[in-house]
C-alpha cells in the first residue's frame, strides 16, 4: 500500500512538474511575443512620416475623400479595402497620412505575429525569436512600417496566407475557409497579390479533398466578389474601370516588359532583386553562411511550399515589372525571408566554436549596423531621407505661398514620386496644379490637374484668369536637374524668371507661354 502510493506520489509529482514546465515555456513565448510585438510598434510610431511621403500616398489620401481610379484617386487598380480601412482609421485621427501610417504600424506588429508562429511551428524557440528581430530591424520592413503604402499589409496578408496554407498542405481541412478569405481580403487591399499567391493557394489544396477544394474556390470568389462590384460601381462601371487600368499599364509597365525589352533588363531587374535583398535585411543578409556552418534539416516539403510561395513574384519581377524606388513590392516574399534567415542565425549560434561573448558582439554589431543604416543611409527609404523631405517639402510651400498668389498662379509639378505633381497639388490645395507631361490616355491625351484636393482630367489648359505659372521644385539631384532643363529648354529663355524664396529657386513665367509645354492641348483664354 505504501509503495503503490508512493508511485500514485510519483506520477503526481511528475506529472505536476510537465505542467509547471509547460505553463513556465507558454509564459516564455508569450513574454518574447510581446516584447517583439511592443518594440515593433514602438520603432515604427517614433520614427513614422509626417508627410504622405510618395506619389502613390497621396493617390490614397485623395481617394479616401473621393474614390476615383480614373483621376488616380488612387491609381488603378484601386486598392479598395486599403482605402476602406484607410477611411475608417481616418474617422479617428482626422489625418490621412497619420491614419494611414497606423494602418502600417498595425500591420507591421501583425507580420512580426506571424514571422514568430511561423517560425516556432517550422523551427524552434531560438530560430522564432531570431526570426522576430530580424523583421524588426529590417531597414525596408521597418521603413515600410512608417510611411502611408501598401506594401507592410500586403507582407502581413502574404505571411497569414502563407500560414493558413501551410495547415491546408498539413492536411488540415479546417484552414481551407479562412485561407480562401484571407487572399479574397488580401487582393482587396492589393490586387496583384491574387496573381502571387494564388499558386501557393491552389498547390496547399491538392491534399484537399473535392468537396473541400470548391469550398474554398467559392469562398475565394465571393470574397473577391463582395469588394469587387462595389469599386467597380464606385469607379463608374466596368468599362471606366478596365479603361484607367488598362491607361496605366499602358503608360508605365507594358514598356518594360520580357516581350518588348531586351535580356539585359531583365539582368538589370535580377541585379535590383538582389540589391533589395542586402536593403531589406542589411547585415544580416549575410545570414545564409549560417548554413554553412549548421545546416538546417527540415522536411523538404517545407522547401517546397516556400519556393511555390515566393517564386511568382521574383519571376514577375524580374521579368515583368520592378524600380528600385518600389522597392516594397518585395515584402510580399518578406516573412519566408525571414523564417528561413532566422532558422540559420539559429542553427550557426547553437553550432559555433565561438565563445558566448563574442557571438553576443556579432549579433549586437549587425543590429547596430541596421539600425544605423534605417537611420542614415542614403536610399530613399532611410530615416534621414524621409526627414529630408518633409523639411524640403514644407519649406517649398511656405516659401512658393510667399511669392505667387492662387488668384492669379498656376503651379506646374511633375511626373515624380517626390516633390511631383501630388505633392504640390496635396499640400498647396488652394492653387491649381497642372501636370506635366501630358498623359497618353487610350482616350487621347488628357492633363491632370488638382485644385482643393481633388483630381481632374482636361482636355483644355484652364487659363481664364491667370497671368503667371511657377514650377514647383524637384529634390536636389543632377538627374531631377537635366530633367528640369530639358523642359525649360521649351520655352523662351527671356521671359523666364528665377525667383529665390527660403533657401528654394522658383521658375516662373507668363502664362502666354505655357501652350508650349502641352502641345496637343487647347489653351482656354
Amino acid at each position: 500500500m505504501v509503495t503503490s502510493n508512493a508511485r500514485y506520489l510519483g506520477y503526481f509529482k511528475d506529472d505536476w512538474c510537465l505542467s509547471c514546465l509547460c505553463q513556465v515555456m507558454i509564459a516564455k513565448k508569450r513574454w518574447s511575443l510581446a516584447l517583439l510585438v511592443g518594440a515593433v510598434a514602438i520603432t515604427r510610431w517614433v520614427f513614422r512620416s509626417h508627410y504622405l511621403y510618395d506619389l502613390d500616398s497621396v493617390n490614397f489620401a485623395l481617394a479616401m475623400t473621393r474614390f476615383d481610379p480614373a483621376v488616380h484617386q488612387p491609381h488603378p487598380p484601386g486598392y479598395f479595402l486599403y482605402i476602406g480601412a484607410g477611411r475608417l482609421l481616418n474617422a479617428v485621427f482626422h489625418d490621412a497620412n497619420l491614419a494611414l501610417v497606423v494602418l502600417s504600424i498595425l500591420a507591421s506588429c501583425g507580420a512580426a505575429i506571424v514571422i514568430y508562429e511561423m517560425a516556432l511551428e517550422w523551427f524552434n524557440p531560438m530560430a522564432a525569436r531570431f526570426a522576430g528581430v530580424l523583421f524588426l530591424l529590417s531597414p525596408l520592413a521597418w521603413f515600410h512600417g512608417t510611411v502611408a503604402l501598401t506594401y507592410i499589409v500586403e507582407a502581413l496578408f502574404s505571411g497569414l496566407l502563407g500560414f493558413l496554407c501551410w495547415r491546408v498542405y498539413c492536411g488540415n481541412q479546417r484552414s481551407v475557409l479562412p485561407a480562401s478569405i484571407i487572399l479574397g481580403v488580401s487582393a482587396g487591399v492589393r490586387p496583384s497579390s491574387l496573381l502571387f499567391l494564388a499558386p501557393l493557394f491552389v498547390f496547399s489544396l491538392r491534399k484537399v479533398d473535392t468537396k473541400g477544394r470548391y469550398i474554398g474556390l467559392a469562398a475565394l470568389f465571393l470574397t473577391v466578389a463582395a469588394w469587387f462590384v462595389p469599386m467597380v460601381f464606385a469607379s463608374g462601371g466596368l468599362k471606366v474601370y478596365f479603361g484607367a487600368l488598362l491607361s496605366l499599364w499602358r503608360m508605365v509597365p507594358s514598356k518594360e516588359t520580357v516581350f518588348n525589352s531586351s535580356p539585359a533588363t531583365s539582368i538589370a531587374r535580377a541585379c535590383t532583386i538582389v540589391l533589395i535583398y542586402f536593403l531589406c535585411f542589411g547585415a544580416a543578409s549575410l545570414a545564409p553562411l549560417g548554413a554553412l556552418v549548421r545546416p538546417v534539416r527540415v522536411d523538404p516539403g517545407k522547401k517546397i511550399f516556400t519556393f511555390v510561395w515566393i517564386a511568382p513574384a521574383l519571376c514577375f519581377f524580374t521579368f515583368g515589372y520592378l524600380k528600385f524606388v518600389n522597392s516594397g513590392y518585395l515584402l510580399l516574399v518578406c516573412v519566408p525571408a525571414c523564417l528561413w534567415l532566422g532558422s540559420w542565425v539559429s542553427g550557426w549560434y547553437e553550432a559555433s566554436a565561438w565563445s558566448g561573448p563574442i557571438k553576443l558582439t556579432v549579433i549586437g554589431t549587425c543590429a547596430v549596423a541596421n539600425v544605423l543604416f534605417f537611420l542614415a543611409s542614403p536610399f530613399y527609404c532611410s530615416y534621414r531621407q524621409v526627414r529630408r523631405f518633409e523639411a524640403q517639402l514644407d519649406g517649398v510651400r511656405t516659401a512658393l505661398a510667399q511669392i505667387a498668389s492662387p488668384r492669379d498662379t498656376i503651379i506646374i509639378g511633375f511626373d515624380s514620386h517626390f516633390d511631383g505633381f501630388r505633392h504640390a497639388g496635396y499640400y498647396l490645395p488652394d492653387y491649381l496644379t497642372v501636370e506635366y507631361p501630358e498623359a497618353k490616355l487610350k482616350e487621347g491625351p488628357r492633363i491632370f490637374t488638382m485644385h482643393g484636393r481633388d483630381t481632374t482630367l482636361v482636355t483644355e489648359l484652364p487659363l481664364a484668369s491667370y497671368t503667371r505659372f511657377v514650377v514647383f521644385p524637384l529634390p536636389s539631384g543632377p538627374s531631377y536637374r537635366e530633367y528640369l532643363q530639358t523642359v525649360t529648354a521649351q520655352l523662351p529663355s527671356q521671359s523666364l524668371h528665377r525667383v529665390s524664396a527660403g533657401g528654394h529657386e522658383f521658375i516662373t513665367g507668363p502664362i502666354s507661354d505655357l501652350p508650349l509645354l502641352f502641345p496637343d492641348a487647347t489653351a482656354v483664354p
